[in-house]
């Protein structure tokens, strides 16, 4: 099981601001080996679990500091394994603990199934099944997006630019290497994560307060399903 506690700042941003951002850290933080050996980037699918009143959804949208998120995670639709993804924020702290499932598990989950999670040998995947069962989450939302990032061993620093969002919930087959997807935000729809655990260093924050991002508190899955609500 991984268990990651950290802080986490979001920003909207220009692909101009990207750009110029993206030349100044370059010098001072590691690029992601998944970046690509082109610097492409990399693709981020997520299927979103919610109840069948939308706790999570209204929670977040209603300003609540404790709220959380249940997602499967995968990052090519040929990917052998899947994350189970359970992120819990208060504030600007953040914890997400995740286990690792194979295609079939994952199928599972998509068709509401979890009674397999009780197998595992992990504390996370008994509390997901008592908590998903108890209160009837379902597939909601896929979301989508292109993920740019930085590293930074030191306080385990990370800082991610997110372009072209996309979401659907048509379908929630996350395999699936032609899904629907329609597009979230337009151009300005841009967002810069910046994550850190105790404080981020000066020459990291000096160069991230050139940008003139405003700061952002709405979720990738807020946003892709306020476009249908």
């Amino acid at each position: 099981m991984f268990d990651v506690s950290r802080k986490e700042l979001k920003y909207i941003v220009s692909p101009y601001e990207i750009s110029g951002l993206k030349r100044r850290l370059s010098p001072l933080m590691r690029s992601d080996p998944h970046n690509g050996g082109r610097g492409e980037g990399y693709r981020v699918r997520s299927l979103y679990f919610d109840t069948p009143f939308d706790t999570d959804y209204e929670e977040k949208i209603s300003g609540c500091q404790e709220r959380r998120k249940i997602r499967l995670r995968i990052y090519d639709p040929s990917d052998e394994t899947v994350k189970l993804e359970l992120k819990e924020k208060n504030g600007t702290t953040q914890r997400k603990r995740s286990i690792l499932l194979d295609r079939e598990e994952a199928a599972c989950m998509i068709r509401g199934e979890y009674g397999f999670l009780r197998e595992h040998e992990e504390e996370l995947a008994l509390h997901l099944y008592l908590l998903m069962t108890q209160k009837c989450y379902r597939p909601k939302c896929v979301v989508e997006y292109d993920r740019y990032a930085y590293c930074l061993e030191h306080n385990e620093t990370r800082v991610t630019f997110d372009t072209g969002l996309r979401s659907g919930e048509s379908s929630y087959d996350i395999f699936d290497k032609n899904m629907m997807l329609y597009p979230v935000g337009g151009g300005m729809g841009n967002t810069m994560e910046v994550k850190f655990n105790g404080f981020l260093f000066t020459y990291i924050k000096n160069e991230l307060n050139r940008c003139q991002g405003m700061p952002t508190s709405n979720s990738k899955y807020c946003r892709g399903r306020m476009t249908l609500k």
